[in-house]
């Protein structure tokens, strides 16, 4: 066993953590972790979790990826995961993004929920935690990949907090009585170029029905969703890579718009 002696979970996260310390992108941790094995995938990820508390993060919410039949060809894997959502992770749209707080970004658009209440039931459903959201938002999220040249399997980017990054929320704040998220349709825009196209149902069928698959799974994990908590749905459509200075915007329709602007050092 390599880089952690006989345990392999230890051995992944100092891997990962080595990464994102030096910003430099390391070889995949499946020779480590085996490249499906979902249960030593998740322990990686607590202990980055847990390692970025004690840094002082303070946990936001969580993201779920891998929703949508385009990013997952992109990638290569073939089910959803979830990742943590920290506070020095929510970026405003009116403050530049230096492509120096990341490795390898891509950007998406995406439905993100606030919930009202928490959501403890173990059979939750679209319809049921419909009524568990306060209001939905137009977000963009910037995922990267500690891995070197995202060559990733599914417990790879699992135990990459599911390869999250940085992440917009948009300005405007829109109760579900006012939008079906499965019918928002998406265009997002590279320096005013369309980029990327999309729909609420290309996530998982419904964005709702993403959160529910969150919120069994987060109660599976013992660390239920709470009130307050922003959820990001997943992708509506393909991810376009962050290549240099760039401004992106996305607009979906009923969800209005958000924005960021990528700069170099």
């Amino acid at each position: 066993m390599t880089d952690g002696g006989t345990d392999p979970v230890a051995a992944a996260y100092r891997r990962l953590r080595t990464a994102a310390r030096t910003g430099t992108p390391c070889p995949p941790v499946r020779d480590l972790i085996g490249p499906d094995d979902e249960t030593l995938a998740y322990a990686v990820q607590r202990r980055l979790t847990e390692a970025r508390i004690r840094d002082g993060g303070r946990p936001v919410g969580r993201k779920v990826g891998l929703t949508s039949a385009a990013v997952q060809r992109q990638l290569g894997v073939d089910r959803p995961d979830f990742g943590m959502l920290f506070d020095d992770m929510a970026c405003a749209q009116s403050a530049p993004i230096r492509l120096d707080r990341l490795l390898q970004p891509r950007v998406e658009a995406e439905i993100a929920f606030v919930l009202a209440d928490d959501v403890t039931d173990p059979g939750a459903t679209g319809v049921t935690v419909r009524k568990r959201v306060e209001y939905a938002l137009a977000a963009l999220e910037i995922v990267d990949s500690r891995i070197a040249g995202w060559d990733i399997s599914f417990a790879d980017t699992v135990a990459d907090n599911g390869s999250s990054g940085l992440f917009v929320l948009g300005a405007d704040r829109v109760p579900l009585d006012a939008v079906e998220p499965a019918a928002v349709r998406m265009t997002m825009y590279v320096d005013d170029v369309p980029a990327s196209t999309g729909s609420g149902a290309a996530c998982l069928g419904d964005p709702l029905e993403a959160l529910a698959w969150l919120a069994r799974t987060a109660l599976a994990h013992g660390d239920p969703l709470r009130a307050g908590d922003v959820v990001l749905s997943g992708a509506l459509g393909p991810m376009v890579p962050v290549t240099h200075a760039m401004h992106v915007r996305a607009h979906l329709t009923g969800l209005g718009g958000v924005e960021a602007t990528f700069t170099t050092p």
